[in-house]
């Protein structure tokens, strides 16, 4: 998969290398000469060039690129000119940042087919921190729908998961639990590894530091949370 990442800031420099690194052939592009060249080690192309300028993208064949996404946040005018200008040589996934509702709603007018909205999700992921602590990672799949890692605690401690009954309590499915099995390490001290079964049985037992995947909708979630607090 042949990637372009445009607007080298924080969000767009961490979303090039990190596609890198799982194997995409990026292409990294920025009006900024200082922020091409710190990341130009750490995916496949960086290139200083105006976004705006047609017969620049067709210098680095972006029409051959799979998916563009459009990393611009603080310059909204700049953002849009990208996504015209991605949309007329032919790219067929483009990916934006918004950074407003307006600035969403003209993205999607000039057909950018995904949008981000990165201030509002950071600001999901911040409340859901505060509000349910033991949530590990959460990952929002669809809307109103998410994929979440966290630690049960003492609640369930001991319990199948028959007899936690989080199907029938909280509408919320098992799909994974991760164990901390203790060995002896060859130096003859305690250590821990970590096992993942990702096709759990209802006779399975849940310990306190075992983290267990559970995918269901917010509202359902937001029944659990309150009930791991309150207990």
């Amino acid at each position: 998969m042949i990637v372009a990442v445009i607007g080298l800031g924080t969000f767009g420099a961490k979303t090039a290398v990190r596609l890198f690194e799982k194997g995409a052939e990026v292409i990294a592009i920025d009006k900024n000469d200082e922020l091409v060249d710190k990341i130009k080690d750490r995916v496949t192309h960086a290139v200083s060039l105006d976004v705006t300028e047609e017969r620049s993208l067709r210098s680095v064949n972006i029409s051959d690129v799979d998916v563009a996404v459009v990393a611009i946040g603080d310059h909204i005018e700049m953002s849009i000119l990208a996504v015209t200008m991605l949309r007329r040589l032919g790219v067929g996934r483009v990916i934006a940042r918004a950074t407003s509702t307006l600035h969403e709603h003209v993205l999607q007018e000039i057909g950018a087919s995904e949008i981000i909205k990165v201030e509002e999700e950071m600001g999901e992921i911040i409340a859901s921190k505060i509000v349910a602590p033991h949530v590990m990672q959460r990952y929002n799949f669809s809307a109103g729908y998410s994929i979440v890692e966290l630690k049960l605690g003492k609640k369930f401690e001991g319990k199948t998961i028959v007899e936690s009954k989080i199907r029938q309590s909280y509408n919320l499915n098992v799909v994974a639990l991760q164990k901390k099995i203790p060995y002896i390490a060859e130096d003859g001290k305690s250590a821990y590894r970590v096992e993942i079964n990702d096709c759990p049985m209802p006779m399975d037992v849940i310990e306190s530091d075992d983290i267990i995947v559970l995918v269901g909708s917010e509202k359902n979630f937001n029944k659990l949370f309150a009930d791991l607090v309150e207990g």
